[in-house]
């Protein structure tokens, strides 16, 4: 419950800029004021002979000051529609007015308007990681000058294509690529990993990160908003108003709270003859533990995983990811590192290997294709040199043709070179030498001349992070890629898969999806978010991996891991759980209260004053319960290896 009148802070979702820090101050000042002419109210007949005029202005004056706000709240929410439940308190100050009764008005208001101030500094605790991650970005840029030298500007006049100078120690102002300098990068606002990342030129640098060793030069590619931590930054924030089920439901019976409420207190009224019971049940029923329960618990929650570089863009998900019991995991770029690296080479009998491998660079040296880049990667290792390739032409997803020499040279899928008349019979291919390879064939001239085996490798923290996984209850994972059977399978039985679909074409992947929804199961799909973008769609939550720096990552799914740690995965479906057991805790705190405290102000066993200071207690009891969310996963290391994915 929030409970902002002229004496306190706006109700309004973020509380960052220094004019609403100034209105807390504010706020405060006038509380304490009026607190003070209620005090002096008190203090009166200790220091005058004849105290009653003093006492009654003090205490008048006083509750005036603290309680006007209140009820012009109240009125205020009235006339446009909206109920808060502060019209409670509104009813119990003036009550307490109109019976006379001015230090109780005084001190009730007071210690209410006192505990929302509290409330709104003690959750603005439980969004330090995001509010960390607005203030991450440098406001001061160095750029760089056409004739020379560099000149500071506001980063936000930063324009793409520009250049600028970052020197050791400082924050990166924008998204860029590095066109001169090698540095190590701590991108922990970003991706949530603590550990550097060594970057050089070309590499991509994130608005945010902090440059640790050397000077770059980076030419700005995205700036302000357009940024990485400007897309995360504003997701967050709008992460922050949706609502769980649980508070679509509260939202629409809360409606109905302050007439019953009403009701009961009359009925109070009406037995026991006693306005000061029908008071204190009035401030003890005004549900600012109930309505703090779950809204409180989902910022805490959000704090704990923007720590993590894990993007949640609907509380909605973050509540639904403990209900999770099937995954289905994208297998190249996801599971596997997507870095295809040659293994093996099986060149035919009587076939220089060398001379295989210079045919296979050539042609494939133009391509930016993963296999294509692997084979020129291990020829250059291997200190080869090749000629040029002439009438090249690349045909998607089956390989490549060209000229090198005179020879006529295809490069690709063993079904493409059938189809292309070459002949295989010279070969030898023994199958249980392929088995696990994504295989390339090379032929010369019609004749298939051998073949180059290339192995993408699982992530060093899948078979780690599948095995929690599979602790949490989440019966059924599911691999489905593009690749040969052959080797979706090595990595599936690697990785502890319980199903896994190979050769398979993006409408088959959407088909697993909905037959696992529709044998009941609760789906989430795992993929790159570049080209899972529909099986994404289709599960019951999508998560894309590897988002910093993807526009279309972030975008396309529910929740994004900015960086490829799968170990953020378990820690969600943790997260989730545990936020609702703070919830539930809660709930079930706040429910006992209002019941326990409507009973003892039905037996006068309470006052309005010890009401209104329980009313404080009670919100921080559920505030503080809350909080501890915000610390959840702490102990969570970063994983050593795949920082440069």
């Amino acid at each position: 419950m929030s409970i902002p009148t002229g004496h306190m802070v706006p109700e309004e979702h973020h509380l960052t800029s220094e004019r609403e820090q100034q209105i807390v101050a504010l706020s405060l000042i006038g509380s304490f004021l009026g607190g003070a002419l209620v005090i002096n109210s008190y203090l009166a007949p200790y220091l005058f002979d004849d105290p009653r005029g003093i006492e009654m202005a003090c205490a008048l004056v006083g509750a005036l000051l603290l309680g006007i706000p209140i009820v012009v709240r109240a009125i205020s929410d009235l006339i446009v529609g909206e109920r808060h439940m502060i019209e409670l308190v509104a009813i119990a100050v003036m009550g307490c007015i109109a019976i006379g009764k001015y230090q109780e008005a005084g001190v009730v208001s007071f210690l209410m308007l006192l505990a929302d101030l509290i409330q709104h500094r003690t959750a603005l605790g439980a969004r330090q990681a995001i509010e960390s991650l607005i203030r991450m970005a440098p406001t001061r840029a160095h750029l760089l000058l056409p004739g020379g030298g560099t000149r500071d500007v506001d980063a936000s006049e930063l324009k793409t294509g520009e250049s600028v100078r970052i020197r050791p120690g400082e924050t990166i102002p924008a998204d860029g690529d590095i066109v001169t300098g090698a540095s190590t990068m701590n991108e922990a606002s970003i991706t949530g990993e603590s550990l550097p990342v060594d970057k050089g030129v070309g590499d991509q640098v994130f608005a945010g990160a902090v440059n640790l060793t050397g000077s770059l030069e980076v030419r700005v590619t995205r700036v302000g908003e357009d940024t990485t931590l400007g897309q995360v930054r504003h997701l967050i924030l709008d992460a922050e108003k949706t609502k769980i089920p649980l508070m679509r439901i509260i939202d629409r019976y809360i409606l109905w709270y302050t007439p019953v409420v009403m009701m009961i207190v009359f009925f109070i009224l009406f037995f026991t003859k006693d306005m000061g019971r029908a008071i204190t049940a009035l401030i003890v029923t005004c549900p600012c533990a109930f309505v703090l329960a779950t809204p409180t618990a989902m910022v805490a929650a959000l704090s704990s995983a923007a720590r993590l570089g894990i993007l949640v863009k609907d509380v909605g998900d973050l509540e639904a990811a403990g209900r999770l019991n099937a995954i289905a995991f994208d297998k190249t770029g996801t599971l596997t590192t997507g870095q295809l690296a040659v293994t093996r080479l099986a060149p035919a009998t009587g076939v220089d290997p060398a001379h295989m491998l210079q045919l296979a660079a050539a042609t494939e040296a133009h391509s930016n294709h993963p296999v294509a880049q692997a084979v020129v990667r291990v020829a250059k290792e291997a200190g080869l040199a090749w000629g040029d390739a002439t009438d090249i032409h690349e045909e998607a997803g089956k390989g490549v043709r060209s000229n090198v020499g005179g020879a006529k040279v295809l490069v690709g899928r063993e079904t493409w070179l059938k189809e292309c008349g070459v002949n295989f019979a010279g070969l030898g291919v023994d199958l249980d030498e392929m088995v696990g390879f994504s295989v390339l064939y090379i032929a010369e001239n019609g004749k298939a001349i051998g073949w180059i085996g290339l192995e993408d490798k699982a992530r060093p923290e899948a078979k780690k992070a599948t095995a929690e996984l599979r602790k949490l209850g989440i019966r059924r994972l599911t691999m489905f890629t593009g690749d040969r059977w052959s080797v979706a399978r090595r990595v599936a039985a690697e990785l502890g898969c319980t199903e896994v679909e190979a050769e398979c074409l993006p409408a088959r992947k959407l088909e697993l999806v909905h037959k696992l929804k529709d044998a009941g199961m609760h789906v989430a799909v795992v993929g790159d978010g570049v080209n899972d973008a529909p099986a994404l769609a289709a599960g019951d939550m999508g998560i894309a991996m590897g988002a910093a720096g993807s526009d279309i990552a972030i975008h396309s799914a529910s929740i994004a891991l900015m960086s490829n740690d799968l170990g953020r995965l378990p820690f969600l479906i943790r997260l989730s759980r545990r936020t609702r057991t703070i919830v539930n805790q809660n709930l079930l705190f706040a429910l006992v209260f209002i019941i326990v405290g409507l009973a003892l102000s039905t037996e006068a066993i309470l006052t309005p004053i010890t009401a209104a200071f329980l009313h404080i207690v009670g919100s921080f009891i559920v505030i503080f319960n809350s909080a501890r969310l915000v610390r959840f996963g702490e102990e969570i290391a970063p994983h050593t290896s795949g920082q440069q994915q």
